[in-house]
């Protein structure tokens, strides 16, 4: 029956995630629609034209969510491709044209009625400016989303970290979503960029595919290429549970990874002295799958409380439970820094922290939020940025 129940939870998951975006997504095309109707002021043929071009591309984006995990990659990609990108646009055409509506009404709280002619021109101005905004941004952000991903140097203090074994790297990788946007190609250059850093630890912090196993493990292959010193880890975020999770788990296994799930590990040096205690939990939200849930006492279950535990957990979120228990370190991701201004704000209803490194409030354990190392939806990104981590563990100076 576990098959047939992941399904069924996987298809409920799905069902509300477009439910709730069709209604947003209408709502958003319908205020773009609006807005540019009233500041060109379109005539009945034209804003017939507007609508029916919005509305296309509006059935182009739902219908992308689901016939990208449906269709096989190739058949996709390009139809994916069209639609987010098409859905990052407008975002943030909607938002310049948000903005234009506030200095609309600040001018004309600040200034006397024009007359017609002036305010005919003003209006088509702003209308213009929304659209220029809106080109130039989207461009930047899209050179931003694609360009190369970056290595990102972290220094992490840890009070039980001896001076004589400061040092200790740790290179997180996480939301890659490899799928019908990202290939194999591009995750060939991460591996090698990672590679490069000759971590101790590689942890792979969950989201790492969008699709299936019979259609993506070609593309995920080259993670059979990463090489660590302490050996290579995974944890599970939400994505694999659309996609599979059990299956991905095998696989994943079979490219030399280990799968943490619930799970704690010691990391020890050449003269069998521990390091640190390495420990990872499935998705903070996956309980709802059966066989599957975040168990962090078990995880952390016979530890030595004596040297740091650094714990994978794919959702910032977990770090509620992680300081009560003592963890030192947290290195989660699943937020992508917000990846486009200013939905970054959103992320704070459901997670505590959104990218970097905080202390949490009266506990000595820290979590870092990596902004992601590929992207999910449109392929930009605004004021975020890409990042394969360089975690440096140092002990606390006195």
């Amino acid at each position: 029956m576990q098959p047939y129940e992941d399904a069924l939870s996987r298809s409920l998951h799905i069902t509300l995630f477009l439910s709730l975006a069709s209604i947003v997504f209408g709502v958003w095309h319908f205020y773009i629609f609006s807005r540019l109707s009233d500041y060109f002021e379109l005539n009945s043929h034209s804003r017939r034209y507007l609508a029916i071009g919005l509305g296309a591309l509006l059935i182009i984006l739902m219908a992308a969510m689901p016939l990208g995990r449906i269709l096989p990659r190739e058949t996709a990609s390009p139809f994916v491709w069209v639609a987010f990108t098409w859905l990052g646009i407008a975002m943030i055409l909607g938002l310049t044209l948000l903005g234009c509506d506030i200095a609309k009404i600040v001018m004309s709280l600040a200034v006397s009625e024009p007359s017609p002619e002036r305010r005919l021109f003003l209006q088509k101005g702003l209308g213009l400016t929304a659209l220029g905004s809106a080109a130039l941004v989207s461009a930047a952000s899209l050179w931003n989303g694609l360009r190369p991903v970056q290595v990102k140097r972290v220094d992490v203090h840890l009070a039980k970290l001896p001076p004589a074994r400061g040092g200790f790297r740790i290179a997180q990788i996480t939301d890659l979503h490899i799928g019908p946007m990202i290939n194999g190609e591009w995750l060939k250059h991460v591996v090698e960029r990672t590679n490069a850093l000759n971590p101790d630890i590689i942890a792979i912090t969950g989201d790492l595919v969008d699709g299936s196993v019979a259609d993506l493990s070609p593309h995920v292959e080259p993670l059979r290429a990463l090489q660590a010193k302490h050996g290579v880890f995974f944890i599970t975020g939400n994505h694999e549970y659309y996609s599979g999770v059990d299956e991905w788990i095998e696989h994943i296994e079979s490219l030399g990874i280990r799968v943490l799930r619930n799970e704690r590990v010691t990391i020890q040096n050449d003269d069998n002295d521990s390091l640190i205690e390495l420990a990872g939990v499935d998705d903070w939200a996956s309980a709802s799958f059966p066989g599957h849930g975040p168990d962090l006492p078990k995880a952390l279950e016979g530890r030595n409380t004596e040297i740091p535990t650094v714990l994978l957990a794919h959702q910032p979120a977990a770090i509620r439970e992680a300081a009560t228990l003592g963890v030192d370190l947290q290195l989660s991701g699943h937020t992508h820094g917000g990846q486009i201004w200013p939905w970054n704000y959103f992320v704070y209803i459901q997670q505590p922290y959104v990218s970097g490194l905080h202390r949490y409030p009266n506990s000595n354990s820290q979590i870092y939020v990596s902004e992601g190392t590929g992207f999910w939806g449109p392929p930009m990104r605004l004021g975020t940025s890409a990042e394969i981590t360089e975690i440096v563990l140092m002990p606390v100076i006195t």
